[in-house]
């Protein structure tokens, strides 16, 4: 069972409302994570009992938690909101796991809260094994992100724009769900006090080494503002567009939170939109690393009466900021070179790289295929390749130019380098397509065999399995899917 420590709900009462998930009439399990509840410390067995489904449904509140729901504001594309809050959400409580860190144990859909305006406070089935694949799939590629310990549906309907749909619940593990929005909502209210808590608080949960600091409050930007750029550099790396990069759903512990609109890209186009609500792209792939600095900026001026008097706040901050290019670059170059073979640095290393990006647009290549047939190129085998790319004569000749480059790094043999490549490049990620057709079986007819079918291929996606070989290839022409959507 679940043995909480709540230090979030210690905190000041003006950080949240304390109210209990509101009772769902016939909960069933979806599915359990049982390596991710082994590693918190929880008997996966217990958590698929009826008393487990019971408090991952919200109905059955154990002795240990301490339920509510977390205050904050945020800019949502590119307007404040002063108040948005946990309107669908409840921190059940947080646990100490068997690596000796503190994670919250959060449920999603869990029904209305004072935060929800005029929303439901509920989940529909889609959302719910949308965050639970992708989650896991980032997880799985060693990117920083929240995860999912386990779905229920709740025997209930709820109404969307598509009609009445099955509802579930998320159950939900962060380090922390403490968002960039968190500082702002205090500090729009000119509660100084408050962002001071909270700011001490993340330090001592997250960031310990900035209490060492001469400035601590300073060291915590700092760091918030590293761990961000590489996170972006991972997501970059692997073609992931989040979607809806509001400042709300910026994690201050430095992971991938809230899968709403979010996907992969098939055919690489830095300009992909996916969000349905996005209408400039305002958060396009190519510019989540701008929108990333943005909303940091915005935790600057949050913590700007904590980094010192006057002028100094200021140049602290923005010096902080100025940093986030080099984090991200350093971040992102290094995950490109692993991406194609080179183990050193060379000055000519990214022009090279960028033509490659180059030809990859101008083809509409599959982002993900065409770096996987990279590897093969690796090893001398360029027809794999070839067929992902148009312009042949360009891509000759750029072939000759990295092989060149490759020759640079000694006697390295091409099955070695391959393997290299094959470790950071995966053949399997949670394609748009076999995320909705998994969706849609299990809301039209309640068959989850797709959904587990596509959660074992994502849980290793650097392995090729023949029996698998469908998930590697992109959608068809009448599979795309072009747009995802939020789950309100």
């Amino acid at each position: 069972m679940f043995v909480f420590d709540n230090s979030y709900a210690r905190l000041p009462t003006r950080f949240y409302t304390r109210l209990a998930p509101i009772k769902v009439s016939a909960p069933q399990l979806i599915r359990v994570n049982a390596l991710l509840s082994r590693e918190l410390g929880v008997d996966p067995d217990w958590l698929a009992s009826t008393e487990g489904v019971a408090v991952l449904s919200g109905n059955l509140v154990p002795q240990s938690a301490d339920p509510l729901a977390m205050a904050y504001a945020g800019h949502q594309f590119g307007h404040f909101v002063p108040q948005l809050g946990d309107g669908r959400a409840i921190l059940l409580g947080e646990l100490r796991a068997r690596d000796g860190l503190r994670y919250d144990i959060h449920l999603k859909g869990s029904g209305r809260t004072p935060f929800s305006r005029n929303g439901d406070g509920r989940a529909a089935i889609g959302p719910v094994l949308r965050e639970y694949i992708v989650s896991e799939a980032m997880h799985a590629l060693g990117i920083p992100t929240t995860r999912t310990l386990a779905a229920v549906t709740t025997g209930e309907h709820i109404l969307r724009e598509a009609g009445s749909l099955p509802g579930a619940v998320l159950a939900r593990v962060a380090r922390s769900h403490v968002r960039v929005g968190t500082f702002e909502y205090f500090a729009a209210r000119g509660d100084t006090e408050a962002v001071r808590v909270l700011a001490d608080y993340i330090v001592e949960r997250l960031y310990p080494q900035a209490a060492l600091a001469t400035n601590p409050m300073l060291a915590l930007l700092e760091s918030v503002v590293a761990r961000t750029a590489e996170l972006i550099a991972f997501w970059q790396c692997v073609g992931f567009i989040h979607g809806v990069m509001n400042t709300d759903n910026t994690s201050i512990a430095g992971e991938t939170l809230d899968y709403g609109p979010c996907a992969f890209m098939d055919s690489y186009d830095p300009s992909t939109v996916f969000s349905s609500i996005d209408h400039h792209g305002r958060y396009a792939f190519d510019q989540q690393p701008r929108i990333a600095r943005w909303n940091l900026t915005r935790l600057a001026e949050a913590l700007l009466p904590l980094l010192g008097e006057g002028e100094a706040s200021v140049a602290a901050a923005q010096k902080a900021l100025d940093a986030f290019p080099a984090h991200f670059e350093a971040a992102y170059a290094k995950g490109l070179r692993a991406k194609f073979g080179f183990a050193e640095s060379y000055e000519l290393d990214l022009p090279l790289i960028q033509e490659f990006f180059g030809l990859m647009a101008e083809s509409r290549a599959d982002f993900t295929l065409t770096f996987r047939r990279l590897c093969d190129s690796a090893e001398g085998n360029d027809a794999p390749l070839n067929a992902q790319l148009r312009d042949q004569v360009a891509l000759e000749r750029w072939l000759a130019r990295w092989r060149e480059r490759l020759s640079r790094e000694g006697d390295t043999s091409p099955a070695s380098r391959a393997a290299s490549m094959r470790a950071v490049n995966p053949v399997y990620i949670p394609r748009n397509h076999r995320i909705e057709a998994a969706i849609v079986a299990a809301q039209d007819d309640g068959d989850f065999t797709h959904f587990e079918e596509l959660l074992e291929v994502t849980a290793t996606p650097f392995e090729y399995r023949p029996k698998f070989a469908r998930y590697a290839e992109p959608p068809e022409p009448d599979e795309i899917v072009r747009q995802t959507f939020c789950g309100t």
